[in-house]
């Protein structure tokens, strides 16, 4: 996490965010891949054929930072993402001091337990540990991992495991330092380095990874603005020999943060930016969003650079199966909704008001779908479009929402469909005319 600056000319901003805002098409693509929460800070896992993206949170009434839990998302298309809200806090920590701070995580998983690695800026470096990586962590040690006499450098720590099964935990700001960590991932072994070569540009915010023989440090690079830049070296410990710029530096990137990872055969880079609020407010405010985007390696191993995030982001990998249930929390975008949680229903859509919307992309009806569930709760009455190919595409169904009574009272709704054959774009557009209309849980098509 790269420290606030704060820009004094707003008219920079109201600039740029009126070209963002105008550059968008009309059925808004995959940038930034979260709109229900300002999300920083990606850390993807791939676990069984499912991508796991850990982020840090900034909370929606943020100036500077304002962070005190962790969500975790999941995939399985590059596309379309499923929230399952905060999956830890600082609250998880009963050494832990702050009521803020809960800067870059990242989990990895050994020998069938999932070890969460979270920093909380000013007050050392944690470690949970869960049997999932849904969750729930809890903390095995009952104190600091990582404390040093530089504790507020020590931000965004990073775990490798090698080949030879050697862990390591890398962190820090100014300055790059790594430790060893014993096979049980929560103590370490020997003292804390500071790594000599810090390599050229580096800031903060490392990523270790391992590919084909070479080992890869990415990170937060330069300041001010951040792109993401990246080193090489045939030895986990260094020394790093600097490569150059995965995503360059630039006003569009300021505070970075990398998450690489191999999946499905492809490859791709995780970071943030602000292009939400910008799209919102010209004022800065530290309201972060999460992107992603391919990447290609070259034959020597070294990435090929992106100016930027593109706006429609990754290709989706496969499509979605709309018969069976599906979380309303899962979307490649949406407008206006956030999202909350509950014991009785996990997480849901709510702050749903008349043109709101979200889209699932790539749905696959096969030969036709003839109806839809779909679970909500309400107070006031209103209704939700089915349409296909774009917010304002063709109406396939109207599902009513009446009135359950209360905000958590559940009913299933029913509807029958204008039969829709094929891969489409999915549309929920929701309508209604007394503020807030209702909570949505989930949907299920059905032939």
């Amino acid at each position: 996490m790269i420290k606030f600056l704060e820009l004094r000319d707003t008219k920079i901003w109201l600039v740029l965010g009126v070209l963002f805002f105008l550059n968008l098409p009309a059925v808004k693509a995959q940038k930034p891949i979260i709109q229900t929460k300002y999300t920083a800070d990606p850390a993807p896992m791939v676990h069984n054929d499912t991508i796991f993206l850990y982020t840090s949170h900034d909370e929606d009434d943020a100036k500077g930072f304002k962070m005190l839990d962790w969500l975790l998302y999941t995939s399985t298309d590059m596309v379309n993402w499923t929230e399952h809200g905060i999956v830890a806090s600082l609250k998880d920590f009963s050494w832990a001091r702050q009521d803020n701070g809960a800067w870059a995580v990242q989990c990895i998983e050994r020998n069938g337990k999932f070890y969460l690695y979270c920093p909380m800026h000013g007050g050392g470096i944690g470690v949970l540990v869960s049997d999932s990586p849904y969750g729930p962590f809890k903390d095995p040690i009952g104190k600091k991992l990582i404390n040093s006499d530089h504790v507020w450098n020590d931000i965004d720590p990073t775990p490798f495991i090698d080949d030879d099964g050697q862990a390591y935990l890398y962190w820090g700001n100014p300055d790059l330092y790594y430790v060893k960590l014993n096979e049980d991932m929560i103590s370490v072994s020997g003292e804390i380095v500071k790594e000599p070569t810090k390599p050229k540009n580096y800031q903060e915010g490392p990523w270790v990874w391992k590919r084909n023989n070479h080992y890869y440090l990415s990170y937060a690079s330069t300041c001010c603005p951040e792109g993401i830049g990246y080193s090489m070296s045939n030895s986990p410990l260094g020394p790093w020999e600097y490569k150059g710029m995965i995503v360059d530096a630039s006003e569009k990137t300021r505070g970075n943060h990398p998450g690489i990872i191999d999946y499905k055969g492809k490859s791709y880079v995780f970071g943030h930016s602000y292009d939400l609020i910008k799209s919102e407010t010209s004022t800065f405010y530290e309201r972060r969003s999460v992107d992603a985007d391919r990447i290609i390696y070259n034959e020597d191993g070294t990435i090929q650079n992106h100016s930027y995030f593109t706006k429609e982001g990754p290709e989706q990998i496969e499509t979605v199966n709309p018969f069976r249930r599906i979380e309303a929390e899962t979307m490649a975008w949406s407008k206006g909704v956030k999202s909350d949680k509950s014991k009785e229903a996990g997480v849901y859509l709510t702050q749903i008001h008349n043109g709101d919307y979200i889209q699932v992309r790539g749905v696959d009806f096969v030969k036709g779908a003839k109806k839809i569930d779909i679970i909500a709760a309400s107070l006031n009455a209103g209704t939700v479009e089915i349409r296909i190919d774009n917010v304002d595409g063709e109406l396939i169904g109207i599902c009513k929402i009446e009135n359950t009574g209360g905000l958590q009272n559940w009913k299933t709704f029913k509807t029958k469909l204008k039969k829709a054959n094929g891969v489409h774009d999915l549309f929920f557009v929701f309508k209604g005319e007394q503020g807030e209309l209702f909570h949505f849980d989930a949907w299920e098509f059905s032939k």
